[in-house]
C-alpha cells in the first residue's frame, strides 16, 4: 500500500540552506518542523517572545492549512525555549490555539539556532478521514 508523502515549503531561506521542509504530509499524518517566530515573507523576527509565539502559530497554521487540516487536528506539540521564564507569557496565545484541542505537549529549555529566536514550536497532526 502506498501512502501520499508530500513536502510543504514556506519559502523560508532556512529550508533551502539547511535542507528541510516546513511540513511533511505522510498519509493522514502531518509533521510540522520546529517553527520559529520569523515572518518568512520578510525574514524578520520580533524581539518580543509573545509576538514570536503568535508568529510561530501563524506559520504553523499556514502549513496545516496547506495540508488540509487545522489546530483541531494537532495531537502533539513541543515547545522549545532558551529561557524558561519566557514560557508563561506565551500561555494565552498557546491556549487560544490548543486550549480546546488539548494535544500531548512537552516544553524543553534549550538553545536555538539563532540567538534572536526565543521560542520554537513543533506539531504533529492527524488529518480527519
Amino acid at each position: 500500500m502506498t501512502t501520499e508523502r508530500r513536502s510543504i515549503l514556506s519559502g523560508s531561506t532556512f529550508e533551502e540552506q539547511i535542507g528541510y521542509a516546513r511540513a511533511v504530509v505522510d498519509g493522514d499524518w502531518v509533521h510540522v518542523s520546529g517553527t520559529t517566530g520569523f515572518d518568512y515573507a520578510a525574514m524578520t523576527i520580533s524581539d518580543d517572545v509573545v509576538a514570536q509565539a503568535e508568529q510561530c502559530l501563524r506559520n504553523i497554521a499556514a502549513a496545516l492549512d496547506e495540508a488540509k487540516c487545522t489546530f483541531a487536528d494537532v495531537v502533539r506539540v513541543r515547545y522549545l525555549l532558551p529561557a524558561r521564564a519566557d514560557f508563561e507569557p506565551c500561555w494565552p496565545a498557546l491556549r487560544r490555539a490548543f486550549g480546546d484541542v488539548r494535544p500531548a505537549a512537552t516544553m524543553m529549555v534549550c538553545g536555538l539556532a539563532d540567538p534572536r529566536m526565543k521560542i520554537e514550536i513543533e506539531v504533529c497532526a492527524r488529518r480527519a478521514a
